[in-house]
């Protein structure tokens, strides 16, 4: 079957229909939702380039002394801050602002690439957790965390899941 009844130009080649310009047009918004993915994906590689250069602030578990985490989703997410005020916000937010907080400064590759494996468990960072949207998660996923303890990563082959 061809298209346009088989009709053909001079030259023998067959008409090209209009809705051939249409082609990309076709889905609304699919070359817009492809392009926020690739610019999503560029802008969080610059903030988890910026953050594994950065010294954060790692509140230490009182009675273990430990970095202090907590568990969400079968993930074990670590705690850290940008800075005081927003350690400060965090715990106001658990009703512990009274106490003091025993934190140390870490930066950001070294509880991405040593932390997070030495948990034992999937693992992740979750920086500024009491500030809503301007807090930022770093998931234990392949790019993030080392190869080994991501959790999208089959561990014998080294293949993506």
């Amino acid at each position: 079957m061809a298209e346009h009844g088989g009709k053909t130009d001079s030259v023998g080649r067959a008409r090209r229909s209009r809705l051939y310009d249409y082609v990309d047009a076709s889905e609304p918004g699919r070359q817009g939702a492809a392009d926020r993915v690739v610019r999503g994906r560029r802008e969080f590689a610059v903030l988890l380039g910026a953050f594994r250069r950065t010294a954060v602030l790692v509140p230490l578990d009182p009675v273990t002394g430990s970095p202090l985490a907590a568990d969400f989703g079968g993930v074990r997410w670590i705690y850290a801050f940008s800075d005081e005020g927003a350690l400060a916000r965090f715990a106001v937010a658990r009703g512990e602002g009274a106490r003091e907080w025993a934190f140390q400064r870490w930066l950001g590759a070294r509880l991405l690439d040593g932390a997070v494996p030495a948990v034992g468990v999937p693992c992740g960072v979750a920086l500024d957790c009491a500030d809503g949207e301007d807090g930022m998660l770093f998931p234990p996923v392949r790019g993030i965390v080392p190869d080994a303890v991501a959790v999208d990563v089959d561990g014998g082959t080294g293949d993506v899941r």
